[in-house]
């Protein structure tokens, strides 16, 4: 009988020393180093140091300004917000499409130019994009 359970401690010091061994440097549940970096958006639509193009709000204000052929300054931002999206289509689903269900901190955008209104979505590592149809709230 002793034998048995000092089998049995021992398997389960060996199992735990595995599941620490898999745990993250951070300490914190299923945040990897690489996850605590800064990669999503910051309050005001900074966009995370390193990110090219300026931030969040300047990188859809340009995309519009583009599309539409004006100048920046003729594009008004109308609002901007940290959101937390519900699945990997970022509020903007596509018919036919799969996507992961995990939540994803993002942005949304809308802005103004000419009078008509257009909503940017970002989330992740993805850059704003201009969202066409996006899903109701």
């Amino acid at each position: 009988m002793i034998r048995r359970s000092g089998t049995a401690l021992a398997a389960g010091a060996v199992m735990m020393l595995a599941l620490v061994a898999c745990g993250n440097e951070s300490g914190g549940p299923g945040v990897s180093p690489s996850d605590s970096s800064s990669s999503a958006p910051t309050p005001g639509g900074a966009a995370p140091t390193g990110t090219p193009g300026g931030t969040a709000v300047e990188q859809a204000t340009a995309d519009l300004a583009k599309r539409q052929g004006i100048q920046a300054a003729a594009v008004k931002v109308v609002s901007a917000e940290e959101v937390t999206w519900s699945d990997g289509s970022l509020g903007c689903p596509e018919p036919g499409m799969r996507y992961t269900q995990a939540l994803v901190n993002g942005m949304r955008i809308i802005l103004e130019a000419d009078g008509k209104r257009y909503e940017y979505h970002s989330g992740g590592p993805r850059a704003p994009f201009l969202c066409e149809n996006p899903q109701a709230r």
